[in-house]
């Protein structure tokens, strides 16, 4: 079956995706576009942008929200213990930096950013944020998709 063609009306979308723990992370970016489709949407709305890791999500948001093509964004990354800086930090400041573009772009910016509270480099824990990142990303589409519509009633 051939791709769907984007709907010229459909909303835009930009997905940030930080590049540590990429084959964890990947897999909340493929259940986020898989589920957007299954919402009716194009695998053609979502353009992808990498940054190196979760502290340069804030910023890759907010020069792409300003460019105006995008109706939301999306930051996904996973924030472990066991770095330079302590990881509540890194996450808090992430939040921060999401909540702020979203509030000063006035585009909405879903965090699928994942802290978890322990993290450790086996196969055990790959596999568990690996399925993990598959359910927050049918859950950030959803959040996505639900925040464009509310929006929409508001204009």
């Amino acid at each position: 079956m051939p791709p769907r063609k984007r709907n010229s009306k459909e909303p835009r979308i930009a997905f940030v995706e930080a590049r540590w723990h990429a084959d964890i992370v990947d897999q909340g970016r493929r259940a986020f576009i898989a589920h957007l489709c299954a919402r009716g949407m194009t695998e053609e709305s979502v353009d992808l942008f990498d940054v190196p890791g979760s502290l340069e999500i804030p910023l890759m948001a907010k020069r792409v929200a300003q460019t105006g093509k995008y109706a939301a964004v999306v930051g996904a990354g996973l924030v472990v213990d066991g770095g330079i800086y302590r990881h509540e930090f890194v996450a808090q400041a992430v939040l921060s930096g999401i909540v702020q573009v979203s509030l000063e772009t006035g585009i909405p910016v879903i965090s699928m950013v994942l802290s978890p509270h322990r993290f450790h480099e086996h196969d055990e824990h790959h596999r568990f944020f690996r399925d993990h990142f598959k359910v927050k990303g049918v859950e950030a589409a959803s959040a996505c998709v639900d925040m464009l519509e509310s929006l929409a009633k508001v204009k």
